[in-house]
């Protein structure tokens, strides 16, 4: 599978939240690193894009599509920090 940064799913995190969310600070839940989103691990095959820490390669986030309609399930993070 493609390993890819956390700048691959901006264009989507913009789309739901309305602001860049590439930059803001995410506290892993599991492991307690503190990361901008960009430096997620990315995984983009598959029914849904999945972003793991990069510390500990525990979960962040799952975004799927449904019928133009994206869902993001933030549980593995803590916090998200803005700056």
């Amino acid at each position: 599978m493609i390993e890819l940064d956390g700048n691959a799913i901006g264009g989507e995190l913009y789309d739901v939240f309305g602001m860049d969310m590439t930059g803001v600070m995410g506290v892993c839940t599991y492991c307690g690193a503190h990361a901008p989103v960009a430096e997620a691990v990315v995984y983009m095959r598959g029914p849904g894009t999945v972003a793991r820490c990069r510390a500990c390669h525990e979960l962040h986030m799952v975004l799927v599509t449904i019928r133009d309609v994206t869902c993001v399930d933030i549980s593995g993070l803590a916090a998200l920090e803005m700056q």
